[in-house]
């Protein structure tokens, strides 16, 4: 793992793109904006020399153990993988997880198994623009065991909806014609009022993707639903294809996902294919077409 982040300093050096002293904090505009989940403003210190760099890169894996800066990679990446689990879990069109702040964080080797965060976090619900404080586990897998990052969490206050997501349910049910949108949100920002439970489910289809994707060494955010369009289903779940851009902020690729999932109010959201495009210069195209 040292070795890593000497070979991430070196990298730097040679004209690679972000440092391993980079400040995580959440956006300001983006926490306020109602139909986003939040961002995350990067913000680079000048480059030092070579062995300063390795000084810096070194202190940076030490703090990756035991007690951790709430501000720094470490512990931001993991309490991410906290949100997107919270969404795959209760998120809907009409309740969206965020990360609002890390008040704590500890990191542990477990073994050869993996290594293991102890979190305190206040998520933040979108939709409401409430917050709830929680405690968590996040183990990335490593060696053998590598995969999905496993995650543990307290139970979150559960917002009655009942009402709206039945409503929305029953519109589309019914429709004779099929839903179908694009660039959600568009280059401005901006989402059709209508479109925003469909931005929203889109968020959550694609936390199912950066759950399964999250490891030590990334930090996806959602930055488009590029299009989303609805399908004939002969049962009771809506089902959508969707094509979603994910923002992978570590090496600032956007990343093209292709998604098929399902939702109603009783089962919830529930992805049964998604698959990663070929990359694309998606983000030049979005800025170029809107």
């Amino acid at each position: 793992m040292m070795t890593l982040w000497i070979v991430i300093a070196l990298a730097v050096l040679s004209g690679v793109t972000g440092s391993p002293n980079v400040t995580v904090s959440p956006d300001a505009d983006m926490l306020a904006h109602p139909n986003s989940v939040p961002e995350y403003a990067m913000e680079e210190t000048e480059i030092p020399g070579q062995q300063q760099l390795l000084d810096v890169a070194a202190e940076e894996y030490a703090m990756a153990t035991g007690e951790l800066n709430t501000n720094h990679y470490p512990a931001q990446r993991a309490a991410k993988v906290v949100q997107h689990y919270l969404n795959t879990r209760h998120g809907s069109p009409f309740r969206l997880f965020g990360l609002h702040r890390v008040h704590s964080a500890h990191a542990e080797d477990v073994a050869d198994s993996g290594r293991k965060y102890q979190l305190e976090i206040s998520a933040l619900e979108i939709i409401s623009n409430t917050t709830e404080k929680c405690s968590a586990q996040v183990l990335f897998p490593r060696g053998e065991q590598q995969g999905v990052a496993q995650v543990q969490c307290d139970e979150i206050l559960q917002i009655n909806i009942t009402t709206q997501e039945e409503a929305l349910y029953q519109q589309y049910k019914n429709n004779h014609g099929l839903l179908s949108a694009q660039h959600l949100p568009d280059s401005h920002g901006h989402i059709d009022p209508d479109m925003r439970p469909f931005w929203h489910l889109g968020i959550v289809a694609s936390s199912f993707v950066m759950l399964n994707e999250s490891n030590e060494n990334t930090l996806y955010n959602m930055a488009q639903v590029a299009n989303i369009t609805q399908l004939v289903t002969e049962n009771e779940q809506l089902k959508f294809d969707s094509d979603i851009l994910l923002h992978e902020m570590v090496s600032q690729e956007i990343i093209h996902w292709k998604l098929q999932f399902t939702w109603s109010p009783p089962e919830g959201v529930k992805v049964q294919h998604m698959e990663q495009l070929p990359h694309r210069h998606e983000w030049e195209k979005l800025n170029n077409t809107n």
